[in-house]
């Protein structure tokens, strides 16, 4: 078969199936098989696939149509310009949580500081920064054991290992010692609300890494309290929320003596990030 054909096959299985993404995904599950870009694949729509990369195109799309995350059936996410390895342990990374890296690296340039990362899954924010602020140093800590040894992968991907600790173990479990910035993107959705998520999220993505308990600000809640013991003097807090919770947040940031600094919108125009001081 061409690469076309392929292509097309695969388009319209998962058009059957009300998969919104059917072209890009088949174009990306076939660039994937053949180990080559998007792009390369688009300009040569007449090249034919062996039969062994055609059985495993279906086998790939097999997957995709019952809804797993292409990011899991390739093993990897595109994050801040670089290819993260990611599994069914770790959250697939956001291009919202991007907007906070990136300003968190224009507060931060050319400073040398020590970033404590909650519940750091794959490793993308911390590891984001440190590729970003060179003189710098990081701790990720996750409760999942398997997310640590995903987030260490990265680490040895991007030649971080010297600048980073990455511990299972959760932020309970820190004392003694005081960072400039913790950054977090923590469960944020009400348990009720787990059940309206779109199939990808509920059926493949980590339940420990979505669900906020009933409120949706449990871990939130939990994070804020710990930093102050946990934050130098005049230190950072740099939190992800989920939308309109801007206003409860910002409530428990202040009756924690925190002070917000800046606010981040997502692309659809939401609050979804908050850097705040601790006073």
């Amino acid at each position: 078969m061409k690469a076309l054909d392929i292509i097309k096959l695969g388009s319209d299985k998962l058009r059957e199936k009300k998969i919104k993404s059917h072209i890009i995904d088949s174009e990306l599950l076939l660039a994937s098989v053949l180990d080559k870009s998007r792009e390369e694949i688009l300009i040569n729509l007449d090249q034919n696939i062996e039969k062994n990369k055609t059985m495993k195109f279906k086998n790939y799309l097999k997957r995709r149509s019952k809804n797993e995350p292409i990011a899991y059936i390739l093993g990897e996410k595109e994050f801040w310009s670089k290819k993260f390895k990611v599994t069914k342990d770790t959250l697939i990374p956001r291009p919202e949580t991007e907007l906070l890296v990136d300003k968190l690296l224009d507060i931060y340039k050319n400073k040398k500081i020590s970033i404590l990362d909650i519940g750091t899954g794959s490793g993308c924010i911390i590891l984001s920064l440190l590729n970003g602020l060179k003189r710098s140093t990081g701790t990720g800590i996750d409760i999942s054991k398997k997310a640590i040894l995903i987030a260490k992968k990265n680490a040895f991907k991007f030649n971080l290992q010297s600048r980073v600790k990455l511990i299972n173990k959760s932020y309970e479990n820190i004392f003694n010692t005081k960072f400039d910035l913790i950054v977090s993107n923590p469960p944020y959705i009400e348990r009720k609300d787990l059940k309206n998520l779109s199939e990808d999220i509920k059926r493949y993505e980590p339940r420990l890494a979505l669900d906020g308990g009933n409120d949706g600000l449990d871990l939130i809640r939990k994070v804020i309290y710990k930093s102050k013991n946990i934050l130098k003097i005049k230190g950072t807090l740099a939190l992800e929320i989920g939308n309109e919770q801007i206003k409860k947040v910002s409530k428990i940031l202040f009756d924690n003596k925190f002070r917000i600094q800046n606010v981040i919108k997502d692309y659809k125009n939401n609050i979804r990030c908050i850097i705040a001081v601790y006073n």
